[in-house]
């Protein structure tokens, strides 16, 4: 695998002790994307400081991506052109998607807002086998 990008409703379900075998290979090749606000939202989820290291320190070793200027003004592209054909997604979907799209590498996410972006764009989506 070269590279996947997860979703946190994918990192949600994972930390809960739901398997998914298809975030085990990934991390065991280190191939996971991370977009910055799924780091964000995992966060802010943590409620005691020592979680909160042991995840900052578990994202640490996860490949970071949608931090350049470029990639934003992509996402707002993205959420534009959505628009126009009736679909309104919010930024953080947009950004992790768009993550997706930069890399050309596979969206792994439990999210019905995606299927619905890649009928649009050239959003691949993973899936468990």
């Amino acid at each position: 695998m070269s590279a996947l990008v997860i979703d946190t409703s994918i990192w949600v379900e994972y930390f809960r002790g739901t398997p998914h075998p298809l975030v085990d290979n990934a991390l065991q090749d280190g191939a996971v994307v991370l977009p910055m606000v799924v780091a964000a939202e995992l966060l802010s989820g943590v409620r005691q400081t020592v979680e909160a290291a042991e995840l900052r320190d578990f994202l640490e070793l996860l490949r970071p991506h949608g931090n350049q200027m470029a990639h934003w003004y992509r996402v707002g592209a993205l959420r534009s052109v959505l628009a126009r054909k009736g679909l309104a997604i919010s930024t953080p979907d947009a950004h992790v998607a768009q993550c997706a799209l930069d890399l050309q590498v596979p969206l792994y996410a439990n999210n019905a807002v995606f299927p619905k972006i890649a009928k649009w764009t050239a959003l691949k989506l993973a899936e468990e086998k």
